[in-house]
């Protein structure tokens, strides 16, 4: 029980840090930028290990996870798509393959839902 209770107090402090950076990029990304000591000219390079992470994230879901996990992961991939699918569009840039991937996300979070919901939570 105590390992429990500290992978609980680690995921809590991964949470309330990453919160913590979205709030600041939501806020001031000027000042979200300083604080993670990101560089805007590395930002593909940013974003090819995200895309790798969320891969790796997709095949612990194919290998272990359950359907209340697989839910929340589609729940993630489907605000990541469709909010940037709006702040594209907004801006007057192509946002159809970040919209798409939103709404097929929300689909497949639906589908793992009901997925969860008539099944004893395993995948």
């Amino acid at each position: 029980m105590m390992l429990g209770a500290i992978v609980t107090a680690f995921l809590v402090i991964g949470v309330v840090l990453v919160g913590y950076m979205a709030f600041l990029f939501w806020t001031d990304p000027a000042k979200g930028l300083r604080e993670t000591t990101h560089r805007i000219e590395k930002l593909p390079s940013v974003l090819a290990d995200r895309y790798t992470a969320f891969a790796v994230l997709g095949l612990g879901m194919i290998a272990f996870g359950d359907y209340p996990i697989i839910t929340v992961y589609f729940l993630a991939g489907s605000i990541m798509g469709l909010s940037d699918g709006a702040i594209y569009a907004r801006a007057g840039h192509p946002h159809m393959k970040h919209t798409a991937s939103g709404v097929l996300s929300v689909l497949a979070m639906i589908v793992s839902a009901a997925a969860w919901v008539t099944s004893s939570g395993g995948a």
